[in-house]
């Protein structure tokens, strides 16, 4: 047969279109020609796969005209995913392999000039999306990608070590001949048989002191709150804002599939992070771009790898001012669509964004260590840099003072984030159980339904609103804090002591 069908799988975004790799040997000069739009990694494939057939001890057609069609043609195809697939069609329009055997099997890996088989990126990612659209079909992936693609429920997924191991499973049979031996390299993996390991976090018991900001935290990790932490150079900004992840329930297999997912098409994912709630930390020079995704075809940005999450922006204020206003979508939505001129991808985003800044240009204003050396102009550009809207938008508004030296060497260590985390979860049940979501994500009449807000508290609310010039989303966003505080102290109604708390995590920043 001069003319072969592989199956394969393009990524576009979290989507997996089918694609299908056409190889036609025919008379002619010989050439080798790879059409359907593909990228330049993907016409780097006629090298590797011209190589590894040769050194695996393979016939490659040289003396044939060699046609590679990936299709459908409109769709873009990157990376060195196609490798194998194309491979597989070679051997197969040549008779080396059995065509009719391929049915019912997709395949992707990426070729070393040797013949082994290299893991490519989003094999969960792909695996995840065949299971979601009801797809039952028999995956065939290297080493790195197979362990992934089979944490996903009811995968069929086969590991391949070498191009040889693939090619002994497809050879033609004869009639009398006896069946093959399995080849060594060829396993079928399932997540039953996979070591995972337990998530591990930072212990909150590492923290000296900071009785408030420890308080802030564990009602952000409750209802699913967003937190800004202000104080000086030292304080402990960074290491609360790192053993936050730690607070958070644990993840469900749907969330953890989801975030591993996203982390497999960025290249990120390990198998010792499976259900581990991510935490991503840009550097304050990232772009908006890397903060959101983009790229041709887009790829997931940070607010993305972060989705079930955590987003810890240190240095907030000296982010890029288009980079901080592209995350007031996401903050509202848990969503974020990449557009662009041929493609359009939609990335979940459900991250919890974790902030922290100084309160002025050299970070000591209000202290009582230092002395701030910033006129009021200097206070007013560097906060400033941060927008009303931005602010707005953030639950929690927390001041986290230095801690004296007597204090941290003589405290004892605190609260361990296993109990704090044991609150949280139950406060998280309790919401989850009457609304179906976390008090964050309440919106409109739900808020409303399922907030059970006292008459003297409404009354008191409605009051120092007034006073205090909120505008509507900072008294929603108020009340849902107040909501979480009454989860935490497991209270059926909202009550005034619950809202004057939540009040206080809303001040205005400090002006010298």
């Amino acid at each position: 047969m001069s003319l072969s069908l592989v199956q394969s799988r393009a990524l576009l975004g979290l989507e997996a279109a089918a694609v299908t790799v056409e190889v036609h040997l025919a008379n002619g000069l010989p050439s080798f020609t790879l059409v359907g739009l593909a990228d330049v990694e993907v016409k780097e494939a006629r090298e590797r796969v011209r190589s590894a057939l040769q050194n695996s001890g393979l016939e490659f057609p040289s003396n044939k005209k060699i046609t590679v069609n990936l299709a459908p043609a409109d769709l873009p195809k990157d990376s060195g995913r196609f490798d194998l697939p194309i491979a597989l069609g070679i051997l197969a329009a040549s008779g080396q392999i059995d065509a009719s055997k391929l049915a019912g099997y997709e395949f992707a890996g990426e070729l070393s000039l040797s013949g082994e088989l290299r893991a490519v990126r989003g094999a969960l990612a792909m695996s995840l999306a065949l299971h979601a659209s009801h797809v039952v079909t028999r995956l065939v992936l290297p080493p790195g990608s197979a362990e992934e693609a089979a944490l996903v429920p009811d995968a069929q997924v086969y590991r391949a070590r070498h191009l040889l191991d693939v090619v002994q499973h497809f050879l033609p049979q004869a009639v009398d001949a006896p069946a093959a031996e399995p080849a060594s390299g060829w396993t079928r993996v399932s997540s039953a048989a996979m070591q995972i390991q337990e998530a591990y976090y930072p212990d909150m018991a590492d923290v000296k002191g900071q009785l408030g900001a420890k308080r802030a935290l564990e009602i952000a990790a409750a209802g699913g709150h967003s937190l800004l932490l202000t104080g000086p150079p030292g304080s402990g900004k960074s290491m609360l804002a790192r053993r936050f992840a730690g607070l958070l329930p644990p993840m469900s297999t749907d969330e953890a599939l989801q975030s591993a997912a996203i982390a497999s098409l960025g290249g990120r994912f390990a198998l010792a992070q499976w259900a581990q709630r991510p935490t991503c930390h840009p550097h304050h020079t990232a772009s908006a771009v890397a903060l959101v995704g983009g790229g041709s075809p887009p790829r997931p940005g940070e607010i993305s790898l972060a989705h079930h999450g955590v987003l810890f922006l240190d240095e907030f204020p000296e982010f890029s001012r288009a980079a901080l206003e592209a995350l007031r979508e996401p903050l509202e939505t848990g969503r974020i669509t990449i557009s662009r001129a041929a493609r359009r991808a939609d990335f979940p985003a459900q991250f919890q964004l974790i902030a922290a800044m100084n309160p002025c240009p050299c970070g000591y204003l209000g202290s009582t260590q230092k002395t701030c050396r910033c006129t009021p102009d200097q206070v007013a550009r560097y906060q400033a840099k941060l927008s009303g809207p931005l602010v707005d938008r953030i639950d929690l508004h927390v001041d986290v003072p230095a801690v004296a030296s007597t204090e941290l060497l003589q405290t004892p260590a605190g609260e361990s984030s296993t109990d704090i985390r044991a609150r949280c979860t139950a406060a998280r049940a309790r919401s989850v159980v009457r609304q179906g979501v976390a008090n964050q994500a309440l919106q409109g009449r739900a808020l409303e339904q399922h907030l059970l807000l006292d008459e003297a508290a409404a009354k008191f609310l409605n009051v120092a609103a007034t006073r205090l010039g909120w505008s509507a989303r900072s008294t929603h966003r108020a009340l849902k804090v107040a909501r979480t505080i009454a989860d935490l102290a497991g209270a059926r109604s909202t009550q005034v002591t619950h809202v004057a708390e939540a009040m206080q995590y809303r001040r205005a920043m400090r002006a010298s």
